[in-house]
């Protein structure tokens, strides 16, 4: 099923945020997972203050709108900033469908990471499209 869901990127405080939010929305954390949980980002990858740091979290709140959260790594030159701190999230059905919206939005678009199988078997992609705007477009295919 596709839905839309917002991405929020954090500079190592996504846990503190997401249980701020939590209390408002009245909901739970329904998922949270470590950079030191990723097989490829095992122990020595990152410095230590890294490593125990949010790789992707997920958020319920109001209807079936889900937050979504990251937090960007110092060591690999990430920094939060207007324009990557925010992203909208396209969950869809294929990866034809993956592929036609990541082409459409790049159309003018800048800064991104093209459509890939990654290691936690989505296919997915990122794009900064001509006005701006953030778009991640992901397909998870049903196990």
């Amino acid at each position: 099923m596709s839905r839309v869901n917002t991405y929020l990127n954090f500079a190592g405080r996504a846990e503190e945020a997401f249980g701020f939010y939590a209390g408002i929305f009245g909901t739970e954390i329904a998922m949270l997972s470590r950079f030191s949980d990723m097989p490829d980002m095992g122990p020595g990858a990152l410095p230590p203050e890294e490593a125990g740091l949010v790789v992707h979290a997920e958020l319920p709140i109001i209807g079936d709108h889900l937050l979504m959260a990251t937090d960007m790594l110092e060591s690999m030159g990430h920094q939060v900033r207007i324009g990557n701190n925010t992203t909208i999230c396209l969950d869809v059905d294929s990866r034809d469908e993956a592929d036609r919206l990541y082409g459409a939005l790049s159309d003018g678009g800048s800064e991104g990471a093209p459509m890939a199988d990654m290691p936690w078997g989505a296919y997915w992609g990122v794009i900064l499209d001509r006005y701006g705007i953030r778009w991640m477009v992901n397909h998870t295919p049903a196990p």
